[in-house]
């Protein structure tokens, strides 16, 4: 009896910890889908800009976003070191770090104890440090080459941007050291966006950057980069913290990134860049590249592939379909490459893995993502490497947590399933007439009931994010004893905020879809950051970007939605307002609780 009594004590350990694993899972394949969908999003606007620029009746409004700011627009803001104490005042009444330079170690300590109080550094030391920065990286080549002889190990990390990113630096730091001439770092990319300290994380690494030029080492991630920082939070975090001077830090930020070095080389062997290779990639083209008048965004750009590509187990090369960019690059891919270089190891990050790395193509490619709770609280460890003279990475993982340690198994699970499960009724709910139309398809007598088949087909079929449809039905819809799907209980618990009621519905559901889109468009043509836009310039963009799309939309319905809002009536809109009303809401769920 003990013995049956412990079997099925096992049996059931085992089936419900299965169960949990079996929806982690499915909760990161939800988040990461959604984050590839909204990259493709992201590469299709850059089109969009592109064809703006050929039609926009004031392309002027819109040219900035293809060239970096001149030597001689930076002087002319007012940006390099003569001109700041002419133009900005530190008060008496701040108690923050005050910057001399050249910077010593105790500044940076300075700054990291700033930052743990939440201190926000004074903008006339920012820009300096910018300035000194930039001075820096300019003398760097496109390709640094490190030796580990100087030093016993190098320490590479990946991503590291998340919700409590400082924490995750400080972590990393805390570990393993500060940078020094005997603690060597090499920062993979994407330093900012997704977080709330982006600005923050970026000023302590450009301080370690000054202090130890030869030790500390940034390549540029795909996040470095204008327009992918107006979607993913950077520029109005920077435009929050610095209101009076967030204009010319951003200018000048935009001209560090477009100097950050593409790639390292350790000991003629280690091959280090953000997102990967391609069949194409010749690393003495890149090195000869003017790397600061690339565009990291535009389709057919070298660089394109070395930050957006992802390794996968079948050989060859192609088109990256799910995030919209770079591409798949096959083990024989990585093997043609290391033959041709000499290369025994590739490292690279760009790409979430639940174990913070995960090593691949018969070992010669480790991918490294030093983002921990990237997704949600709990979903993942962060990791980092260290490298030592033989070139044998060691692994150190870590999980940055405020809350997750008070939660069991179960509780950790549930809460990121349902932040999952959150994101993905929100997609389907700015699809719902395409869904809808698509269930119709399968359901021939009207009854608004489908098999779960039917309904899962439906689903991919509009939402192409390949998902398990199948599974997840259950999460999602409503179904009868038989079990048919009630398809349109996929929208039960949700609405958008409509401003008038007069407003075509396919219109509402167009805005809510390309609402973040539209965010960025207008943001690059409100230059004076007011937050507001005229009524002429709207109604040119929106048919611009209608006309670029496809969409097929009411003119006379959109003008009403417009007038609607121009409360003052004197020409102009605050277009962030404006798209806000166009949010999915899960007001009905929050009444039923």
């Amino acid at each position: 009896t003990v013995i049956r009594a412990a079997i099925l004590i096992q049996n059931w350990y085992r089936f419900t910890m299965a169960r949990l694993e079996m929806r982690r899972r499915y909760s990161l394949s939800i988040f990461q889908s959604i984050e590839y969908a909204d990259e493709q999003d992201q590469l299709q606007l850059s089109n969009f800009f592109t064809f703006m620029l050929d039609h926009c009746t004031h392309p002027d409004s819109v040219s900035h976003i293809f060239t970096s700011p001149s030597v001689s627009q930076v002087v002319d803001e007012g940006l390099y070191l003569t001109e700041f104490e002419k133009k900005i005042d530190v008060p008496d009444s701040y108690y923050g770090p005050r910057l001399s330079f050249p910077l010593t170690v105790e500044d940076a300590n300075a700054l990291l104890h700033a930052f743990r109080n939440e201190q926000l550094l004074h903008a006339r030391y920012v820009l300096q440090l910018l300035c000194e920065t930039r001075r820096v990286l300019k003398e760097m080549p496109n390709i640094t080459h490190l030796s580990t002889s100087y030093s016993r190990e190098i320490t590479v990390c990946g991503k590291v941007p998340e919700k409590v990113a400082a924490l995750g630096y400080r972590l990393i730091l805390q570990i393993n050291g500060l940078p020094s001439e005997q603690n060597r770092y090499v920062f993979n990319g994407d330093f900012v966006d997704r977080g709330k300290n982006s600005m923050e994380i970026l000023i302590i690494l450009f301080a370690f950057l000054l202090i130890y030029p030869n030790d500390l080492h940034l390549n540029r991630g795909n996040h470095e980069d204008y327009i992918m920082n107006l979607r993913y939070g950077f520029t109005k975090e920077v435009s929050k913290k610095y209101k009076d001077h967030g204009k010319q830090i951003l200018c000048l930020l935009r001209d560090v990134f477009s100097w950050l070095p593409l790639a390292t080389i350790i000991d003629s062997k280690v091959l280090i860049l953000h997102g990967g290779i391609s069949d194409t990639t010749d690393l003495d083209f890149l090195n000869a590249l003017e790397r600061n008048k690339v565009r990291v965004h535009i389709r057919g750009v070298v660089i394109l592939d070395i930050l957006w590509s992802d390794p996968r187990s079948q050989n060859g090369c192609t088109p990256n379909k799910c995030r919209g960019g770079g591409c798949y690059f096959g083990p024989d891919v990585t093997a043609k490459l290391f033959e041709r270089y000499n290369l025994k190891m590739l490292i690279r990050s760009h790409e979430f893995k639940p174990e913070g790395y995960e090593i691949s193509h018969n070992g010669k490619v480790i991918t490294i993502f030093s983002a921990s709770n990237y997704y949600e609280e709990g979903s993942n460890r962060g990791a980092y490497i260290k490298l030592n003279p033989e070139l044998i990475p060691r692994f150190v993982q870590y999980q940055v947590s405020k809350y997750t340690r008070r939660q069991n198994l179960r509780e950790r699970v549930g809460t990121i399933e349902s932040s999952a499960l959150k994101s993905l009724r929100e997609k389907i709910y700015a699809h719902r007439s395409e869904l809808t139309r698509a269930f119709a398809q399968h359901d021939l007598n009207g009854t608004g009931r489908i098999s779960v088949n039917d309904w899962a087909a439906a689903m991919e079929s509009v939402l192409q994010l390949e998902l398990p449809w199948r599974m997840l039905c259950s999460q999602l819809a409503q179904t009868n004893p038989d079990g048919e799907v009630d398809f349109m209980s996929c929208f039960y618990d949700l609405k958008i905020g409509q401003p008038i009621k007069e407003v075509q519905p396919a219109l509402v559901e167009t805005l809510c879809r390309y609402r973040k889109d539209l965010e960025i468009v207008f943001n690059v043509m409100d230059k004076d950051h007011s937050g507001l836009i005229s009524l002429d310039e709207f109604g040119q963009t929106w048919r611009l970007f209608a006309s670029h799309l496809g969409i097929d939309v009411y003119d006379e319905s959109l003008e009403k939605l417009v007038l609607s809002i121009d409360y003052n009536k004197d020409g102009y809109i605050d277009f962030n307002e404006f798209l806000e009303a166009f949010h999915v809401v899960h007001r009905l769920e929050k009444k039923a609780n």
